[in-house]
């Protein structure tokens, strides 16, 4: 099958600080992220704050530009044309709708702003996507601020999908809602994808709601991926410490897990000063000389790409 998108070594670096006293500095925000995305797959971002997912997000949208690496959509170079099968969904539903607009103005503006069929083709449009959302016809003249959070959500998920996407990024699109209206949203976004075969980028720091939806998953670290690959294995055998102590800080009723429980120590390094071996070095239980001078690339183990010198034998 081909790959809707692909991402080759994509970087995206800041220079920050900078000045008559000060040196500037670069944080590699992303730091060689490689991965292939196909029709109706969902490959799930995970890591703590400040490990780079949504500034992958960002790249893949093309809102931002990658430092180095490539970008392929449907086959193609990233560029103006191609960039409108991909479109994103906000993690706020409060503040990425416009509140002086209607819900079927905020609908139809993609359609206009590309020229998409005439006035009364796009508000026919427009109505069909409320409806596969779950909003009602008498919801297109009411504005944003009549809406709840999941109802607001929904809407930001209707305008994403009215260019017909094949790509949909999804930075955090549950974790502003109540825990009772996550399902339902996941539901309805697992659903969407069936029927329009859509391929889902979705960032999250929650792994329950990434075990609900997820095909693949990538573990990311200081900007860089440490685990990636089919969610069975990542939940079930996972390679990597840091996925270990993330899966450890999950809330559980299973009482074996709470005995295999690994606590996170320590903080994340700093971005502007990255130790020189693996980054996370400095709060693994199994970390040596090697480790902290030494990077680990990643490597293919049991159907799991992990970077880690120690993944056989931990």
């Amino acid at each position: 099958m081909t790959a809707v998108m692909e991402a080759r070594d994509i970087t995206r670096h800041y220079t920050v600080g900078g000045g008559m006293f000060s040196k500037a500095g670069i944080v590699k925000a992303v730091d060689g992220v490689s991965f292939s995305l196909e029709p109706g797959h969902t490959l799930a971002v995970v890591g703590e704050s400040g490990c780079g997912k949504s500034t992958l997000a960002r790249v893949a949208t093309l809102l931002e530009p990658s430092t180095s690496g490539e970008l392929l959509i449907n086959g193609q170079p990233s560029n103006p044309e191609t960039r409108l099968a991909v479109q994103m969904v906000f993690q706020n539903p409060y503040g990425s709708l416009n509140p002086r607009k209607t819900v079927g103005s905020i609908l139809m503006e993609p359609l206009t702003i590309n020229n998409r069929g005439n006035a009364s083709e796009r508000e026919a449009k427009a109505r069909a996507m409320m409806a596969k959302v779950g909003l009602r016809n008498d919801h297109f003249g009411r504005y944003p601020h009549m809406f709840s959070g999941g109802q607001r959500q929904r809407i930001a998920i209707a305008r994403a999908l009215m260019l017909n996407p094949k790509v949909v990024v999804a930075d955090e699109p549950v974790s502003a809602l109540d825990i009772s209206i996550q399902a339902q949203v996941l539901n309805l976004l697992m659903d969407l994808q069936d029927e329009f075969k859509l391929a889902y980028l979705f960032i999250s720091h929650d792994l329950g709601v990434v075990r609900h939806i997820a095909r693949d998953v990538m573990v990311m670290y200081l900007g860089r991926p440490v685990e990636f690959g089919p969610k069975a294995q990542i939940f079930d055998a996972p390679r990597h410490p840091y996925t270990r102590m993330l899966l450890s800080a999950t809330p559980s009723v299973d009482p074996r897990h709470r005995k295999q429980a690994v606590t996170i120590r320590g903080e994340l390094p700093s971005p502007l000063n990255p130790p020189p071996g693996c980054a996370f070095a400095s709060r693994c239980p199994h970390a040596d000389d090697r480790c902290r001078n030494e990077r680990p690339e990643p490597r293919m183990l049991d159907g799991v790409q992990v970077a880690c010198h120690h993944a056989e034998a931990i």
